[in-house]
């Protein structure tokens, strides 16, 4: 599976395609259509999961270019990608120790491609600072605490050399010890391992905790815009009370996800029910 060369935020790089009008979706949207189609999500991600648990990250990041998950088979042109998205994300964080919510459904699939948009600074890159991350969220109707709460599923999965390169050898706001280390697998010279991974937790990279915000308390965040969310800023007291409310930090992602689903809807009669994830009808 392909890992994104922008590794920010986990869920922005799916909220283009979960997007969606909380009071015209249901738990229930499928009940009569496709009943199976949350047991079979879940069985689905459970199996890969437990092959590889890194797998769960790159679901979060990676499901609207990859389409890991397909049920088509069990219901055909009943249920679009948006959906299986939207629960797969769920269950992904669910079965890694994370917690759970409901998840409405009846959303529709896109008829155009998000790439041009994740290029564009719509999805913040690694490199971002407070201020970017701050009105790009905002943009999507996220406040900063649901930034600072999304950016909290850096907890699970890893990150390519070319997304963290600069801040492991030229910023400050870092600690010595661990930038050093990073740099054994990661050489200065761009083009030069470029694609080699590091997890972006490094003490619990395949559970879904809090440890992310405890990392960078002590200035081991792995990525300069995970970094700057504690770095003398507005944001400081939130990743705080995360790192030591292990509870608050589980509601307010949830929270967010929610909120973050109600955005943007495809609902109704527009955009279509794809029979192929990866190309349009």
């Amino acid at each position: 599976m392909a890992h994104s060369p922008n590794s920010y935020v986990a869920l922005a790089l799916i909220f283009l395609l979960i997007g969606t009008s909380s009071a015209q979706l249901s738990e229930k949207f499928y009940s009569n259509k496709c009943p199976k189609v949350f047991d079979t999500v879940k069985s689905v991600v459970r199996s890969a999961v437990a092959k590889e648990r890194r797998i769960g990250a790159s679901l979060l990041r990676l499901f609207f270019h990859d389409c890991f998950v397909d049920v088509e088979a069990i219901c055909p042109g009943v249920v679009s990608y948006a959906d299986i998205v939207a629960i797969t994300a769920r269950d992904s964080v669910l079965i890694l120790g994370g917690p759970f919510w409901n998840v409405k459904v009846g959303r529709r699939d896109s008829r155009t491609a998000n790439f041009t948009a994740a290029n564009t600074g719509v999805i913040p890159p690694p490199t971002s600072n407070l201020t970017n991350l701050i009105s790009t969220f905002q943009a999507q109707g996220l406040s900063a605490k649901d930034m600072v709460a999304l950016s909290g599923a850096h907890t699970i999965g890893k990150s390519r050399c070319t997304s963290f390169r600069n801040h492991i050898y030229n910023d400050s706001n870092i600690d010595n010890t661990f930038a050093k280390i990073r740099q054994n697998n990661c050489p200065k010279k761009s083009g030069l391992g470029d694609n080699n991974l590091a997890n972006l937790d490094f003490r619990t990279p395949t559970y879904f905790d809090n440890n992310y915000y405890k990392n960078l308390i002590i200035k081991r965040g792995l990525l300069h815009s995970d970094q700057v969310l504690f770095n003398g800023g507005s944001t400081d007291s939130i990743v705080k009370t995360y790192s030591q409310n292990d509870k608050a930090f589980d509601s307010d992602f949830v929270a967010a996800m929610i909120k973050m689903g109600n955005n943007k809807p495809l609902i109704g009669k527009q955009g279509e029910i794809r029979k192929n994830c990866r190309r349009f009808n």
